[in-house]
Parts: structure tokens; C-alpha cells; sequence
């Protein structure tokens, strides 16, 4: 087959691109410190789907308490887009980068965002918290996080558990009933290091 045959060919196919550039996915995009919410209110204005969740916090000033909606993961948004897309993220004013490893963006498990964005509708109480590796791992059972992993963190009548964001290393303490839990067993052979 001559070169110039191949060549011809190749022009008339359109090059695809992998499944993971067409296919959205939540991503998580850094933003400059105490940007969020003007970087959430571009991405809005771009019709990118986005969330940033938050949390209320009572801020005493001189003269009065005032009740402020606060970003659980400061200097982070979460994006959903396929990653052909992502230039339409990056040109946002005060926008860093799509987290992931080598340049290269790197996608949220599924359903991490959405379990954690019901959970904050319904009104599971979450703020933000150290980041924890070590601790009494526990699974949800119940509730829009069911199926999530966690570390125990306190019982005090109510449950708290560390929730953690592998990528960024962030993490958030949310109040859970103790009856939506179970222990998490380590399977023999895998001892924690």
C-alpha cells in the first residue's frame, strides 16, 4: 500500500477520541484562595454543571453575629464536563487547574459528588475537618451516603464520621445516626501499614 493511499484514508475518518474525553465526569478544579464562589458564579454563567458545597458558620464581629455559607473544601469546585471540555473551565478568572497526577485530570469515583450533594440537601450537618488516614474505619449503611467509608471520629450521643477526598486531601466531619453504620473489617492478609 503506498503512503499517499494511507494518507487519504486517514483524512476522510474523523479521529476519536478515547471514551474518557467524551464521557463527563465530575472533576475537581482548584481555584485561588477565597475564589469559590466567584469561580462557582462563572461557571454558572458559562452553563457548566458545578458544585460547591458549603456549610453555615455563625463569624462574631464587633457589633453582631453574622451567619456565613462557608465552602467545605476551600480553594475547590467541583465540575462535571467531559474532559474535550475542559478549556471552557480553565478560562475562568481565578481558576488554578483540574486536579489529577502528571497534568493529566483524573475523575472522581462515581457518585462521590452526588451522595454528598443529597446528603447536604437533606440536611446531614457536615463541616470541614484535618485530613485522616489513620482512625476506626466504619461503612454507611443508610441515607444518601450510604455506601461511603469513613473514619469514627466521636460518639456523643450523635455520630460523627471523617469523610475523606483521596485526591485533594481533604476531608469533612458529618453527624450520622448510629444505626446507619457498620464497623469495616480488614480482610486477613491486608493489615493496615
Amino acid at each position: 500500500m503506498m503512503l499517499s493511499s494511507v494518507l487519504e484514508r486517514d483524512d476522510r475518518e474523523p479521529a476519536h477520541l478515547p471514551i474518557a474525553f467524551e464521557e463527563p465526569h465530575w472533576y475537581v478544579a482548584h481555584t485561588c484562595a477565597n475564589h469559590e464562589k466567584r469561580v462557582a458564579a462563572q461557571l454558572g454563567q458559562r452553563s457548566v454543571e458545578h458544585f460547591l458545597p458549603t456549610y453555615e458558620s455563625v463569624r462574631r464581629w464587633k457589633d453582631r453575629r453574622v451567619r456565613l455559607q462557608i465552602p467545605l473544601f476551600p480553594g475547590y469546585v467541583f465540575v462535571r464536563l467531559a474532559l474535550r471540555d475542559r478549556l471552557q473551565v480553565l478560562q475562568v478568572p481565578r481558576m488554578v487547574r483540574l486536579v489529577g497526577f502528571n497534568g493529566a485530570p483524573v475523575a472522581l469515583a462515581e457518585g462521590e459528588v452526588e451522595s454528598l450533594r443529597c446528603a447536604l440537601i437533606e440536611g446531614v450537618r457536615a463541616q470541614p475537618h484535618p485530613y485522616l488516614r489513620v482512625g476506626r474505619r466504619v461503612r454507611i449503611t443508610a441515607g444518601p451516603l450510604a455506601g461511603r467509608e469513613g473514619i469514627l471520629k466521636r460518639w456523643k450521643g450523635d455520630l460523627r464520621v471523617v469523610l475523606s477526598t483521596e485526591l485533594i486531601q481533604r476531608s469533612i466531619l458529618v453527624d450520622l445516626d448510629a444505626s446507619s453504620i457498620v464497623p469495616v473489617h480488614e480482610r486477613p492478609g491486608n493489615s493496615p501499614t
